[in-house]
């Protein structure tokens, strides 16, 4: 699938983009343009879902921080096995 349509293609591509999308492994998004200029985008429902759980998760301190911190760890080697994390976890 092309990765820009003009406004007039998207018009008469818009009710096929569900099924071209369904066709693709990873569909992308596909920039709809006015004179050659990105004007707006149309993606997949399961990738602007993403994007927003995303956004959230930049968007939320805490998380941000507990990321962070977790990167550290498993960069100073502060890991532990599968088993040991059940244990840990009493699974």
């Amino acid at each position: 699938m092309p990765k820009e349509l003009s406004i007039t293609e998207a018009r008469h591509k818009l009710t096929g983009l569900p099924k071209e999308f369904s066709r693709e492994a990873e569909p992308d998004a596909v920039a709809v343009t006015r004179r050659g200029k990105p004007v707006l985008a149309i993606l997949p429902w399961d990738l602007y879902e993403s994007l927003v759980e995303s956004l959230e998760i930049m968007g939320d301190e805490g998380l941000m921080a507990a990321l962070h911190q977790s990167i550290k760890e498993i960069r100073e080697g502060k890991t532990y096995s599968m088993e040991e994390a059940r244990r840990r976890l009493k699974l």
